[in-house]
């Protein structure tokens, strides 16, 4: 009774994320992809993939994906969004 329902859930998020994608595609705005979250988020999945390890070995996939993201995110790193200087105070 529970995979139906999340086979389902999986058919209606893939169907709303295509239109989605569609629309913005029509709009014609192009969005930047930040590639800086590319590598904050591989950090966070390879960290979370190592400690699940422990009790999981299935949890290398975790631990891959933190790494393919990483990868990606130092590759383009010329494209990083620069930083603002900061005001100082007087």
């Amino acid at each position: 009774m529970l995979i139906p329902l999340v086979v389902l859930i999986i058919v209606v998020l893939g169907i709303v994320a295509v239109l989605v994608a569609l629309k913005r595609k029509k709009e014609g705005k192009p969005q930047k992809t930040d590639y800086r979250a590319f590598f904050a988020v591989g950090i966070c999945f390879l960290a979370s993939g190592t400690a699940l390890m422990s009790t999981n070995p299935a949890s290398m996939g975790l631990t891959g994906l933190g790494l393919v993201y990483m990868v990606i995110g130092l590759a383009n790193r010329d494209k990083w969004p620069k930083k603002k200087k900061k005001a100082k105070k007087k």
